[in-house]
């Protein structure tokens, strides 16, 4: 009979175990390519102490546990030798039909990966800590901010989902809440108070520049669209006998300056939001002031926006930044109390805020928003102050 090989203190070896001369064990196997590996520990078994000076690691027979069960679930060998940027390329080769941001948010994470280092990784090189690591270097090293790293997240977790879907690694390393590791910095965007709402509206309206863009700001204020909703508005969406705008598309333009007309994402975002006779003025002016043009922009069948820019094509979200930009520069340089930023979703959110104390019911300012979940709506009511509480309080004493 074969004598059975046993290690330095007497501890019979099974089979494709082994223990070197300077006392590490190792095991060796065919994996799923028919490919002969090793691993190694300087333990046998668990209950093996570490050596002094050794890293602590999962003993011999542990290892083998893992090999085993990813053999018989046939879990890809080294995760099939997918790096982070391949299968994150995969991963987004797959995602057919998605919005043009959505489109352009892949492709920077994309980019990025390739020049990180930890793109070249092997994914089953990747243990949580490594992924947690990796984001905390992004935000404290890098100075990305919280919600740039949050759409790389967005991005990884589910591509490696998908690898542990396919049997290429044993866990999603990203599965993770994203706060529990980084620091949320991100500013939220604050809705302005009705005076200062009142303050801006008369300064654009009296400015000799600016004026000409009171109009529309004034409806971004009072009717809550979405800048791209906005934008996207023709003629025959304002239905001046009913007093109402009808919302069922949006306009945006892509890095490549392409115009596109998208519907919204939910069901939810087409609606129909009342205006009142002020609105519907200020819709009157923009119709009154629009160039009469010998051919009308078309976009994807659309046509009659109302927002025109010098080159005759339609408006979009980035030139009403601007312009709300530059409001806010000229006016805090001539008040000394200071305005706060302004943006196109700063006037939806403080109609939504204004709304809401305002006593409007929250189902129906669901809908005039055009939000699929009411908790979207609800969390408007966070942004009531001590005078709104007393208010109430007052209003409701018996």
């Amino acid at each position: 009979m074969k004598e059975k090989r046993r290690d330095h203190r007497k501890r019979i070896l099974r089979d494709g175990e082994y223990q070197r001369a300077d006392g590490r064990y190792c095991f060796r196997y065919t994996d799923t390519d028919g490919e002969e590996r090793n691993v190694y520990s300087w333990r046998l078994d668990h209950n093996d102490p570490t050596p002094k000076g050794k890293k602590k690691e999962l003993s011999l027979r542990e290892k083998e546990k893992q090999i085993e069960a990813d053999l018989f679930n046939k879990i890809a060998t080294r995760g099939g030798r997918y790096t982070v940027i391949e299968l994150v390329e995969k991963y987004v080769s797959l995602k057919i039909g998605v919005r043009h941001n959505t489109a352009s948010g892949y492709k920077t994470v994309i980019n990025m990966l390739r020049k990180d280092p930890f793109g070249s990784k092997r994914i089953d090189e990747i243990a949580l800590s490594d992924a947690k690591t990796w984001l905390v270097k992004l935000q404290k090293v890098d100075g990305r901010g919280y919600s740039s790293i949050h759409s790389i997240r967005g991005v990884l977790r589910p591509a490696f989902q998908m690898a542990v879907d396919d049997d290429l690694i044993r866990k999603n390393p990203f599965a993770f809440e994203l706060a529990t590791v980084i620091v949320n910095d991100s500013v939220t965007r604050e809705a302005i108070t009705r005076k200062q709402e009142r303050e801006y509206l008369r300064f654009v309206k009296e400015d000799p520049h600016f004026s000409r863009y009171y109009d529309a700001i004034y409806i971004l204020f009072k009717t809550g669209l979405r800048i791209s909703e906005f934008c996207g508005l023709t003629i025959s969406d304002i239905d001046f006998g009913e007093m109402r705008i009808r919302v069922d598309h949006q306009l945006q333009r892509t890095t490549h300056m392409k115009y596109v007309i998208e519907k919204p994402k939910t069901e939810s975002g087409k609606r129909f939001v009342p205006m009142t006779e002020e609105v519907a003025q200020c819709f009157r002016n923009l119709i009154a002031k629009r160039p009469k043009l010998k051919v009308e922009p078309m976009i994807d069948a659309y046509c009659g926006f109302l927002c025109l820019d010098k080159n005759d094509m339609p408006m979009v979200a980035l030139h009403w930044q601007k312009y709300m930009q530059h409001i806010v520069e000229k006016y805090n340089k001539i008040y000394r109390l200071q305005m706060p930023k302004v943006t196109p979703h700063v006037c939806r959110h403080t109609f939504c805020s204004n709304m809401a104390k305002s006593g409007m019911n929250p189902k129906t300012l669901q809908y005039i928003m055009g939000h699929s979940d009411i908790s979207v709506t609800l969390n408007t009511y966070t942004h009531v102050q001590y005078e709104d509480a007393k208010a109430e309080m007052v209003k409701f004493a018996v």
